[in-house]
């Protein structure tokens, strides 16, 4: 089993040995592994023994287990789009869905890499779903709750299998007419996550995916009707749609995660093992959250936008408690931002960017401007913003489809990556931002 695997580990810099394929194989045989994100998850405890071992790690991984060999310098989107294993999953992926964009190869890339990491590590309870849905009532009515929002470390399944399809429709169509309101988590609504027989991103086998992407590839109908979704993820933000792209942002979580070693658990199973103690690791991650929103608000193009994102982003600092700060400008930066709304509190952009570079940089404005506007000073601005911050997006308010019609617009987008100001834009920058940085 993975006999050259210690092999080319070594040669990443990593202490891997036989003892890393020897503990590999008890995992599997405790069941802990089905499927390649649940290998990188185990691996990674076994191998990473200090937080600079992340990046080799996650190098020799797509190296041995998906022939993906990043050369230096080269972005991991680069190296995934010229391997092989892309491009056998492209064709098959592309076959099953004939009308999708293949140019949209970005999309696809992530599309790859979710299904790559597909794991089952954090399930620890399998729940007959005929129980679940004998004490369920689908005609309940929406009183507004959301349900658990913590969907992404989801610790039980549901497994629906057993259950007529035709009847899960059925009962999906009679929570539909009721549902009034975005959900997450939970086992009623349709909604994302958690472990309902209807939605997206949960732990539902033999349900029905409703939009979204997948949580492990278990369902067994796929329904992308956009008259099942309470709310209209594509619109722009107001009001309405609020709660359903702060279920978005609140997934803005830092990357790094720290590897320590499990002492309780090293103690107790090596007293299992009769006195051989294995040094067992786990991951600390950091969930602390640091943005920086950045919004233009002079010119009445932005003023229809600008209640809603304030709104939007101060909610989720009231109800996520994490660290926020808004800063003003008018069109660009012209070497200072604002703390107030009015613009008269200046702050240089040279104490700006003293900022810890972890924040993530939310930059909220149409783009739009005369050409004259954007001076090679305020670039300059913006390249200092790019450079500093690991993480910036873009929202643009204005309709994807004028971008191309403003040359400051094509310019900015160039410099940024750009996302409708949406609750699906929204979501789709939060994706972006989680992903880890291969080194």
């Amino acid at each position: 089993m993975f006999p050259e695997l210690p092999a080319k580990f070594k040669s990443y810099g990593l202490p891997a040995d036989v003892r890393t394929l020897l503990l590999l194989r008890k995992a599997m045989e405790k069941g802990l592994i089905h499927t390649l994100g649940d290998i990188y998850l185990v691996l990674k405890a076994i191998v990473v023994k200090d937080p600079k071992m992340i990046g080799p790690f996650t190098r020799a991984y797509y190296d041995y287990f998906l022939s993906i060999e990043i050369n230096r310098g080269e972005t991991l989107d680069e190296a995934i789009k010229r391997s092989l294993s892309f491009e056998n999953w492209k064709e098959k992926f592309l076959l099953e869905h004939p009308d999708y964009d293949e140019k949209n190869i970005k999309d696809l890339i992530s599309k790859y890499l979710d299904e790559v990491h597909i794991t089952t590590y954090d399930i620890k309870q399998i729940i007959d779903g005929k129980e679940i849905l004998e004490k369920d009532d689908p005609e309940m009515e929406d009183q507004g709750e959301g349900g658990s929002e913590n969907s992404s470390h989801l610790e039980k399944a549901a497994d629906y299998s057993g259950i007529d399809l035709d009847e899960l429709i059925r009962r999906m169509e009679k929570v539909k007419d009721k549902q009034s309101k975005n959900h997450g988590g939970g086992s009623h609504w349709i909604g994302k996550g958690g472990i309902s027989p209807y939605g997206h991103s949960g732990a539902a086998k033999g349900g029905i995916r409703v939009g979204g992407a997948g949580g492990g590839k278990m369902a067994r109908k796929v329904i992308g009707d956009k008259r099942y979704y309470p709310v209209d993820m594509n619109a722009q933000i107001k009001d309405d749609n609020i709660d359903a792209t702060l279920a978005s942002l609140k997934g803005v979580i830092e990357e790094s995660a720290e590897i320590q070693l499990d002492v309780p658990k090293t103690i107790k199973d090596g007293l299992k093992r009769g006195g051989l103690f294995l040094p067992e690791m786990k991951d600390v991650i950091s969930e602390k959250m640091q943005i920086l929103l950045l919004i233009d608000n002079g010119g009445y193009s932005m003023d229809p936008y600008i209640y809603a994102v304030t709104k939007l982003f101060k909610k989720m600092k009231t109800r996520f408690a994490h660290d926020l700060e808004v800063y003003y400008f008018h069109n660009t930066i012209y070497g200072r931002l604002y703390s107030d709304e009015r613009r008269t509190k200046a702050v240089s952009i040279d104490t700006f960017i003293q900022k810890d570079k972890n924040y993530k940089v939310f930059i909220v404005g149409d783009a739009a401007m005369a050409p004259y506007e954007l001076t090679q000073g305020s670039v300059e601005n913006w390249l200092l913003i790019k450079e500093k911050f690991k993480k910036c997006a873009w929202l643009n308010p204005d309709p994807e489809r004028s971008w191309r019609g403003t040359q400051t617009t094509v310019y900015l987008r160039n410099l940024f990556e750009m996302y409708p100001l949406t609750p699906a834009g929204v979501e789709l920058a939060v994706r972006e931002m989680n992903k880890k940085t291969v080194l």
